[in-house]
């Protein structure tokens, strides 16, 4: 086969039933052949989606003609492109997007999967974890019939974020305001902890996701209240992303694991969490951080300071596959989230449904990221402005 050469990059904004996104934001890497890849970036709002999709089709003109093998070389070239506005957040998405379909494309042409391209597996599946509809949590009854379905299913580790808002602030998790939590909202939130742990049981792991909601002092007080509930395997952002000064405030005072990394963008913004000892836990994004390129680099720097990673893989299909390919090649592996034990919201956009049996996720066989995307539904789905 000859070289192939991209031809255009076509952002697919899809509405998702059943999905806590409502969206996904799916990348399809044309090639003059006909051999496409898929990325993902998927974000948490319709703003932001819909940004990224604009940056992805500039994106296109950039790389139109150039050799999809040449993966590094693309990456720097994006990478570089977005440098004087800042090659952080929506730049590194974009950048995500195209590595994760680059990769695809190669696999495809190869006739193998991405994992084989990166050295090969270490493990044969994937441990998952994956969280509760909380807004089933209203009674003892929701909390046990959530918390039941998960451990029925086989899963052994549960996601979850206690904290409520206080009234009249936003109920959107990614915001901080003042970063404080009343004495008798932390008392809710340790009682829910204290009861799922009851309800999971002894073997289930518990990882509490503070969303990076929180000033340092309350930070504090909320990790030293989980860790008198005992059994929390890992806190997650206690504080926002931007200080990490804040984080290490945060990291001499309590005990319980610390976990971070889904707002962290390329192996530069770990340096200095994995250098200082801030995390005992590192989760970047496959669709943020870098994509699949990038995501390989983490994994072996953390590696070197016998850091665990676990990716952030909460948003679509290619996000968890894409992760899940890395990790399968990676020996400081934890575990891989899904954003439920139930994967019909992203089997809904693919002819053959993922395998997350006993909780654990089976990569699809085929060669690339080895997904095999529903054009007809996509295209029945996708919103305005997507070709």
């Amino acid at each position: 086969m000859a070289r192939l050469k991209i031809v255009e990059l076509v952002p697919w904004l899809v509405r998702s039933g059943g999905s806590y996104w409502g969206e996904f934001l799916f990348l399809q890497v044309r090639t003059d052949q006909g051999v496409d890849g898929w990325g993902e970036v998927t974000t948490t709002t319709r703003a932001a989606n819909r940004g990224v999709a604009a940056m992805l089709r500039q994106a296109g003109e950039l790389l139109a003609g150039h050799d999809p093998a040449r993966i590094e070389d693309i990456w720097h070239k994006l990478f570089r492109a977005f440098t004087y506005m800042g090659s952080r957040g929506a730049a590194t998405n974009v950048i995500s997007a195209v590595d994760i379909a680059l990769w695809d494309i190669r696999g495809k042409v190869l006739g193998v999967p991405v994992h084989d391209l990166l050295g090969g597996a270490v493990r044969d599946d994937l441990l998952l974890y994956t969280h509760p509809d909380q807004s089933k949590f209203g009674t003892r009854e929701g909390i046990a019939e959530e918390i039941g379905k998960i451990v029925d299913s086989g899963h052994t580790a549960i996601k979850f974020d206690p904290f409520p808002h206080e009234p009249g602030q936003p109920e959107a998790n990614d915001r901080y305001l003042d970063g404080r939590l009343s004495r008798a909202l932390e008392r809710e939130a340790i009682e829910l902890t204290a009861s799922i742990r009851e309800l999971a049981g002894p073997d289930v792991e518990l990882l509490v996701d503070a969303h990076g909601r929180f000033d340092v002092p309350t930070a504090i007080r909320l990790g030293q209240a989980l860790d008198e509930v005992g059994g929390i395997h890992w806190y997650e952002e206690p504080v926002p992303p931007e200080s990490r000064h804040a984080l290490q405030q945060v990291r001499d005072r309590v005990r319980v694991p610390i976990s971070v990394g889904e707002r962290l963008h390329t192996r530069w913004d770990f340096v200095p969490i994995l250098e200082s000892r801030l995390a005992d836990f590192v989760m970047p994004d496959v669709t943020w951080t870098g994509g699949i390129s990038e995501l390989k680099k983490i994994a072996t720097m953390a590696e070197a300071y016998y850091v665990p990673v676990s990716p952030h893989d909460a948003s679509g299909p290619v996000n968890l596959v894409a992760g899940g390919q890395v990790m399968l090649t990676v020996p400081n592996f934890y575990r891989l989230e899904s954003s439920g034990h139930d994967l019909s919201a992203y089997n809904q956009f693919l002819r053959t449904p993922l395998d997350n049996s006993d909780g654990r996720l089976k990569l699809p066989p085929g060669p690339g990221l080895g997904l095999d995307f529903d054009m007809d539904y996509l295209r029945a789905h996708a919103q305005e402005g997507v070709r």
